[in-house]
């Protein structure tokens, strides 16, 4: 990201202001639950939503700017409850330029299951490279959560987790890829959901995952 670090942190203010914007859009939120936050490059820092804050009153200038541990840098607000949370994740998942967190309604139906969202769909596997997988229980407010996603998803393909009882929350090289993988992540509890009405879902052979999410993240799309 071009600039000096002061115009690289606005930057990231408005693009996570207007990812807020596309979690609206897919219906991945209501009222003023969920959450977007990116990482500032080069610089211990993240961006993150204000807590408690309505979508339609979100502004660049509202968001968050956060040290690692949590602290508010920058910013008149108070962040997220789910601060410690993401800042545990970028504390251990160094790769990780963005997280996300939702309670989309399809999702949250196999969190109060106590479930994974097993892949049996080329989707799914395209996405996902395995089911989306199962995280603890975790209490809301300090690094609980963080300690989950990151056992979870360390070494798993998957870039979503349900957390058991609670919700979604993502990962992405940066907080747009992130925003994606919540998107997808409830359009396969959605289909698998609606699958289950009509009979045990048929699953996809391991081999077909592997070789249908090498092609996805390696061949699909436009190449430089």
């Amino acid at each position: 990201m071009p600039g000096t670090p002061d115009e690289r942190v606005r930057a990231l203010r408005r693009t996570v202001n207007d990812l807020h914007g596309e979690l609206v859009r897919y219906g991945l939120v209501v009222w003023t639950a969920g959450n977007v936050s990116a990482r500032v490059p080069g610089r211990d820092l993240m961006v993150i939503k204000p807590s408690g804050v309505s979508y339609d009153d979100l502004s660049p200038e509202a968001m968050v700017v956060c040290d690692l541990e949590g602290t508010v840098v920058e910013g008149d607000l108070r962040p997220s409850s789910d601060t410690a949370a993401h800042a545990y994740v970028y504390r251990h998942m160094p790769d990780v330029g963005g997280v996300v967190h939702t309670h989309s309604a399809y999702a949250c139906a196999w969190a109060a299951r106590g479930e994974p969202v097993p892949c049996v769909l080329t989707a799914m596997a395209d996405e996902f490279g395995a089911e989306i997988p199962l995280g603890p229980f975790a209490p809301i407010g300090d690094d609980s959560i963080g300690r989950g996603i990151v056992g979870t998803l360390r070494g798993h393909r998957s870039p979503a987790v349900i957390m058991r009882n609670h919700g979604v929350f993502t990962i992405g090289a940066d907080a747009r890829a992130a925003v994606k993988a919540a998107v997808m992540c409830e359009d396969a509890a959605r289909a698998v959901h609606l699958a289950r009405q009509l009979g045990d879902p048929v699953p996809l052979r391991p081999e077909d995952i592997d070789r249908l999410y090498q092609r996805y993240q390696n061949a699909y799309g436009q190449r430089p």
